[in-house]
């Protein structure tokens, strides 16, 4: 379970590297739902995604020996991009596996980041690609499953909870599950009578369905979004 010392420590390190992004009110959204709505501006992020701030924590926490090694990364797309930018930042070799179904805007911008870009036919494969690399002696910067990378992702709620006003309800988005995980465990610590809710696309909705299930099952993407 990552707790709020962890989360407390990722921010201090990406600090000089990530971007505090802002939180503001939301006229149009509080106009439509009738009750105040604040939104995290996580779209103005280095990179443009919340990712940044899990790769950076990840990669500052690497010995010197895991940064001569490098690292890999598979996404779909705002993981690898992050990784890559993150890492050419902090002078880190970074190799991306992604599918090729990719959006060619991810694939150039990790590609121009200077990272090495490898495709693969799904995500099964890109991380049966990342595990032999892996194994060759790279770091797995995984995006979602990893402590630190959820830690990093906890300073969305450590801001969150610092920067707005009254709460009683936060949504936040889930696909792997690491920013709600993070996020969640921030507003536990610093804001513990909030609810937090997971809000997962239609048609990629793995959390609810492995909810109802008891564990993990299966799920047949069939969002118009490629990259979940």
């Amino acid at each position: 379970m990552i707790g709020i010392s962890e989360i407390d420590s990722a921010a201090e390190r990406i600090a000089a590297h990530v971007v505090r992004t802002p939180t503001v009110p939301s006229p149009g959204l509080s106009a439509l739902l009738g009750a105040p709505v604040t939104a995290k501006l996580e779209l103005l992020q280095r990179t443009g995604s919340f990712k940044a701030r899990g790769a950076t924590a990840k990669l500052l926490s690497l010995s010197e020996a895991e940064r001569a090694a490098g690292v890999v990364a598979v996404s779909g797309g705002n993981h690898g991009i992050a990784l890559a930018v993150m890492a050419a930042a902090l002078e880190v070799k970074a190799t991306v596996v992604m599918p090729r179904s990719a959006p060619a805007r991810s694939l150039r911008i990790a590609e121009e980041s200077g990272a090495t870009l490898r495709l693969a036919d799904g995500m099964d494969e890109a991380f049966a690609t990342a595990a032999r690399l892996r194994d060759e002696g790279l770091t797995l910067v995984h995006p979602f499953d990893d402590p630190v990378v959820i830690a990093g992702q906890g300073t969305v709620g450590l801001e969150f909870a610092q920067d707005a006003g009254p709460l009683t309800d936060v949504l936040v988005s889930v696909g792997g599950g690491g920013l709600i995980a993070g996020v969640a465990s921030a507003l536990r610590a610093l804001r513990p009578g909030v609810r937090v809710w997971g809000v997962e696309t239609e048609g990629a909705e793995a959390l609810s369905r492995a909810l109802a299930a008891g564990g993990p099952v299966p799920v047949a993407l069939s969002s118009v979004v490629t990259t979940l």
